[in-house]
């Protein structure tokens, strides 16, 4: 299958620049993935489209600041150093083990995304806003990447983010962040600081909202996964089935795995909220019985069960990969080429999804992070 496959046309003023003048108050389509069929509504009218007794499963991963400048420092002649023009960092998370750096510090050093990275050579060194000082040192698995490994001369911890760092908006919000973006860029529900980019499904939900959906007996229920660049690298591959994701560490909890199982065993559905939450239910199933759970027999997820813990995942879902976990989807309209395109597709049907993004731009829905929503039965 081709990359070039999921290419659209995406008139540039639908590309949500801004969140909406007030948190849930956004369109909503609603797409059932077997005839293909839409219904425009609001945010306001979700609760109706889901059955009491559903599960929903959401992303409790909360964004860091880890969008950080810093200056190259350049060795003067004398003892002074002299700093030059600013460079950005993406501090994404901490290396345990860096290669061929087996004196440093381990959890001083992290993986970072670093612009003008072929510049960014070994033993730089920068400065950041607060004068700590970081050192690139060597990591093999980064050599003709755009990451490098990093140490720096003290713990960075979350007030150390706070301070120094921006909220790492997507590169095709074209303006830098803002006051606003540190409250509507994070889920009301986010709890669990790691990700690299907000779970963006989750920004349309309110606490009145919540409250709505548990009014009407809908459970809920939290996994994390700490959204890792991936998600807004290009698919460079020619064939789809050559592209490789990133990895990014996701946790399930025993208690949301024997919600599911409780959902399943009594008819009810399972929801998804965003492609994370996706991915994290589809990457934590096994094939065969859960030797150390004898509660279920697991016959509801497809003949497997689910691994609780925390694991990592380069999971890649497009047209004709199997889901073993969830019923339907809430999610938002995503980029052209994108993995999380692909991942829909695969859910609904391409045709379904390419129609239901022709009649989004028809009817001018905002796409990406900012954007509105589409609620896929």
């Amino acid at each position: 299958m081709k990359t070039k496959d999921f290419y659209f046309d995406l008139p540039e003023e639908l590309i949500a620049q801004y969140p909406s003048g007030k948190r849930g108050e956004d369109k909503l389509m609603i797409l059932d993935r077997l005839s293909g069929k839409t219904q425009n509504v609001t945010m306001a009218d979700l609760p109706q489209f889901i059955e009491p007794g559903t599960l929903m499963v959401f992303n409790n991963s909360r964004v860091r600041r880890s969008r950080c400048y810093a200056q190259k420092i350049t060795p003067n002649t004398g003892s002074q150093q002299q700093v030059t023009k600013p460079v950005e960092f993406m501090i994404l998370s901490h290396i345990s083990k860096p290669q061929g750096a087996s004196e440093t510090k381990t959890d001083t050093v992290w993986k970072c995304m670093v612009k003008n990275a072929k510049k960014q050579k070994l033993g730089n060194q920068y400065q950041f806003a607060d004068g700590t000082i970081g050192t690139i040192i060597l990591h093999e698995e980064f050599k003709d990447t755009e990451f490098r490994a990093v140490t720096f001369d003290t713990i960075l911890d979350e007030a150390w983010f706070e301070k120094n760092g921006h909220i790492p908006l997507p590169p095709y919000i074209k303006r830098e962040d803002t006051e606003e973006d540190s409250e509507r860029y994070q889920n009301v529900y986010a709890n669990r600081t790691g990700s690299a980019a907000c779970p963006t499904a989750g920004l349309h939900f309110t606490p009145d909202m919540m409250e709505q959906l548990k009014a009407k007996n809908i459970d809920i229920t939290f996994v994390t996964l700490h959204v890792g660049l991936g998600t807004f690298l290009p698919v460079r591959s020619e064939n789809i089935e050559d592209h490789a994701m990133h990895e990014e560490v996701y946790s399930l909890s025993e208690e949301t795995a024997q919600k599911i199982y409780a959902a399943k065993k009594a008819g009810h559905k399972v929801i998804a909220v965003g492609t994370t939450s996706v991915r994290t239910l589809e990457s934590a199933w096994r094939e065969g019985k859960d030797t150390t759970d004898k509660t279920f027999c697991h016959t509801e997820l497809s003949d497997g069960y689910l691994e609780t813990g925390t694991h990592s995942t380069s999971i890649f879902i497009y047209p004709g990969k199997n889901f073993h976990v969830i019923d339907e989807m809430f999610t938002n309209f995503h980029t052209p080429e994108s993995t999380l395109l692909m991942l829909v597709s695969a859910f609904a049907g391409k045709d379904h999804i390419f129609d239901a993004y022709n009649e989004a731009i028809k009817q001018k829905y905002h796409f990406f992070s900012y954007g509105d929503a589409m609620f896929i039965k």
